[in-house]
């Protein structure tokens, strides 16, 4: 169980003793349980010797300064919030406190109110991380017993051929199915896309065993969503910019889950999570690959992705008609996707007879 949130213990780190003992009778009135030392040094003794839930740190501080003893208490004693305290009021200084992780920054001389709500917002936050923290560990440790499972059924069944490829299916779905633990939408979102991957592979001259290996392999395009924090990827509408980078790190992800099993469906499952996302004009991610150096698995992979994203249902917005997601396709010609897969899918979507595609 994580602390408190709004009530804990608080170290005030401040060299005036004046101000010192003011700050730990406001904070004793508001129901915080204070402990005043005189420099960075006494600070550093105090955490060692036991826990807080806040520090309070001046900034200007005997020996080594507040902002020093920010970067230890942050990487030191990561269970501890900061908020910086200054009688000068620099955005400069402010700045480099929130570059290093101060949850906030007060200056003197500060009111009652605001010192309370200071403390009160950074230990919310605190609280909310530690929670987030938490479900992430949990998280990770479900996924290392599932994946231990996995391939524990992978060596049972590795006595014949046909055993293999059993195991690998389970594999397939096992891994998927964590996915759609955290996604219920990516369920049927797989089922279709490794429909169209196999369409397209067929269409693009590939060998049945090849056609059907893809279409095994490509539920797994998406498994390193498994490690996308619930706040991103279950938001009901558009990610900001910095959202979208860690939904990015999914297909980097991905690929590290899968590679190096030296088991041919998973290599193949390792190489669609790590290119579909390539753009044929080099302006994709991870790599920014261009042209031929995307794998052909990525380039079907990306087609029947954003085939099957645009004419599906999403939190922020209705499905788009399929004529619509053609022409949408279309204009990305060359420049997302591989010009001639992409016409060889288009053209077997005008012909309808591709399953999961609407009439």
């Amino acid at each position: 169980m994580t602390a408190d949130p709004v009530v804990g213990r608080i170290l005030v780190v401040e060299d005036d003793a004046q101000v010192g003992r003011v700050t730990t009778g406001l904070l004793k009135h508001a129901g915080f349980v204070p402990t005043l030392v005189r420099s960075a040094l006494e600070g550093r003794r105090a955490l060692d010797r036991e826990s807080f839930e806040l520090a309070l740190c001046d900034v200007n501080l005997p020996g080594e300064s507040g902002l020093d003893l920010t970067r230890h208490i942050v990487l030191n004693h990561p269970d501890t919030a900061v908020v910086m305290v200054s009688g000068v009021d620099d955005p400069q200084t402010t700045e480099a406190a929130l570059d290093l992780g101060a949850y906030g920054y007060i200056v003197k001389p500060f009111t009652c109110s605001e010192l309370v709500i200071g403390a009160r917002n950074a230990l919310r936050r605190r609280g909310l991380e530690l929670e987030s923290r938490e479900r992430r560990q949990e998280l990770e440790g479900a996924v290392r017993k599932q994946t231990a499972a996995l391939w524990q059924t992978i060596e049972r069944l590795k006595q014949s051929e046909e055993e293999t490829r059993r195991a690998q299916t389970e594999a397939i779905r096992r891994l998927t199915g964590a996915v759609e633990f955290r996604d219920a939408a990516t369920g049927s979102h797989i089922e279709r896309m490794s429909g169209f991957v196999a369409h397209l592979a067929r269409g693009a001259g590939l060998a049945p065993a090849d056609c059907e290996l893809l279409r095994l392999a490509s539920p797994l395009h998406d498994v390193g969503k498994i490690a996308i924090p619930d706040r991103i990827l279950l938001k009901p509408g558009p990610l900001t910019k910095s959202e979208r980078e860690v939904m990015k790190t999914h297909a980097e992800i991905g690929h590290r889950m899968l590679a190096g099993s030296g088991i041919e469906l998973l290599d193949v499952g390792a190489t669609i999570a790590w290119t579909h996302h390539e753009h044929y004009d080099g302006s994709g991610y991870p790599r920014g690959l261009e042209g031929d150096h995307i794998p052909l698995n990525g380039r079907i992979g990306a087609i029947a992705d954003v085939f099957d994203a645009l004419t599906s249902e999403r939190p922020y917005r209705p499905a788009f008609a399929v004529e619509d997601a053609v022409e949408m396709m279309q204009s990305e010609r060359s420049s997302h996707f591989d010009p001639v897969l992409l016409d060889l899918f288009l053209m077997a979507v005008a012909s309808r007879p591709i399953a999961g595609v609407a009439a």
